[in-house]
């Protein structure tokens, strides 16, 4: 059961090379995916998903782990980083690899811009998917690329801690469209150990076109952005970054 923080959106479901998953959509204009943290879509992450929706675009929360409108609690996150290790869709551990997810991120996205046109798709995601987006840019219609908090694979160990979960085939792709033009926006708190070193990796990648959000930690927990440790300055960047490049 869902709560109160998801009335109004439409339930739905999308299906792609044999993976079906939930999703939730509001809003119209341009397509933004809104890719969820650890433990699922909840309060704080359906709260900047309305921003997002009132900004003037389309938004779709794919439901990938956890149960929707759900508060973050420690049992919940750590059932949903169970789910999250031992999933096939997720690359938790495996460096120089692309998560079997992004596949369907991707062909949800050709699937949102053929209905609604437009400059293209923008997409964000935050802790585990945080580089979801990433992935997602091997496409040309992805255009808005955010990545908060990138957290996989599971920084343990120092080369693993630099790994931005990318093929290297696609990471070919991915720096052949900066050098074209499409920036990357990065977020992180700058003494948040999960994201590891992949920020000096994406600015060594692809120079200039990393725009990177870096603020500093108050507190050793703080991980989550734009959602539970909330920056609103930050936010607005990530706001304002979707509507110049979207509409």
């Amino acid at each position: 059961m869902t709560n109160d923080v998801l009335t109004g959106w439409a339930r739905g479901s999308f299906s792609s090379g044999g993976l079906t998953r939930e999703t939730y959509r509001k809003g119209a204009g341009p397509a933004v995916v809104v890719v969820h943290e650890i433990p699922g879509i909840t309060p704080a992450v359906a709260r900047f998903a309305e921003e997002v929706v009132a900004r003037g675009f389309t938004v779709v929360m794919p439901d990938l782990v956890g149960t929707p409108g759900k508060e973050v609690s420690g049992g919940y996150l750590t059932k949903s980083m169970l789910k999250v290790c031992i999933s096939r869709e997720f690359t938790t551990m495996a460096m120089n690899k692309t998560s079997p997810i992004i596949a369907w991120l991707r062909a949800l996205a050709r699937s949102l811009h053929q209905e609604l046109g437009g400059k293209g798709v923008g997409a964000v995601g935050m802790c585990f998917s945080g580089g979801f987006a990433l992935g997602m840019m091997v496409d040309d219609i992805m255009v808005a690329p955010v990545l908060s908090q990138p957290s996989l694979p599971f920084a343990v160990g120092k080369n693993r801690a630099r790994d931005i979960n990318l093929s290297p085939d696609d990471a070919m792709v991915v720096k052949r469209r900066a050098a074209a033009g499409c920036q990357v926006l990065g977020l992180r708190f700058d003494q948040d150990k999960l994201v590891g070193d992949r920020f000096s990796t994406l600015r060594d990648m692809i120079g200039d076109a990393f725009i990177a959000i870096e603020l500093p930690s108050k507190d050793k927990k703080d991980h989550s952005v734009l959602t539970e440790q909330r920056d609103d300055a930050a936010v607005k960047k990530v706001l304002d970054f979707f509507t110049s490049k979207l509409h």
